[in-house]
């Protein structure tokens, strides 16, 4: 029997064309505890703009583990709403099941886990013409994956944190100490 997972954590980025960018944030863990607690809230209580939906191989499909994809930006445009609930849903779904296919999440567990999937998407992408829905779909599904990755290995290490403190410095405050 596989070890008890009560949460981890994880993100990652993942760019690609332009407003196609990915940077999703999961929480994964068993349902009986505090995950499903939490995953039962964000279904039960929608908020105006910032939809919960469970991620659907197609419309009446769910993938499993049961995952639920909650957007960071607040959608006001209809064609945003169409492109995160169509091709950005359906990569996530994918990348859930890449993460079982390849052995991040036990196979045996698809069924217990409940996965939080915070989901950003460029406002911008309303604004693109001709958008390549094939690299969207590829970026977001590649994302969800590494994101599920890093959380079921605890990755980055706190011992690789540690010696890597100085090195690391977040792109924005660099922009800001350059008057950017």
């Amino acid at each position: 029997m596989a070890e008890r997972i009560v949460m981890r954590v994880g993100e990652s980025l993942v760019a690609g064309p332009p407003m196609t960018a990915a940077e999703p944030e999961v929480a994964i863990g068993e349902m009986d505890g505090p995950m499903g607690t939490a995953f039962a809230s964000l279904l039960g209580d929608q908020v105006k703009g910032h939809s919960r939906v469970l991620a659907l191989m197609n419309t009446d499909v769910m993938v499993r583990p049961p995952t639920i994809c909650v957007s960071k930006v607040t959608v006001k445009d209809s064609r945003y709403t169409s492109i995160l609930m169509g091709t950005v849903q359906y990569a996530i779904a994918r990348g859930v099941l890449d993460s079982v296919a390849n052995g991040d999440i036990p196979k045996e567990k698809a069924n217990d886990l409940g996965i939080i999937c915070s989901v950003w998407l460029n406002p911008g992408i309303v604004d693109v013409k001709d958008l390549d829905h094939q690299a969207l779909f590829d970026v977001h599904r590649k994302a969800t994956a590494q994101a599920i990755h890093k959380a079921m290995k605890n990755e980055p290490s706190i011992d690789w944190l540690l010696e890597n403190q100085d090195k690391v410095v977040h792109k924005y405050f660099e922009k800001g100490l350059k008057g950017e």
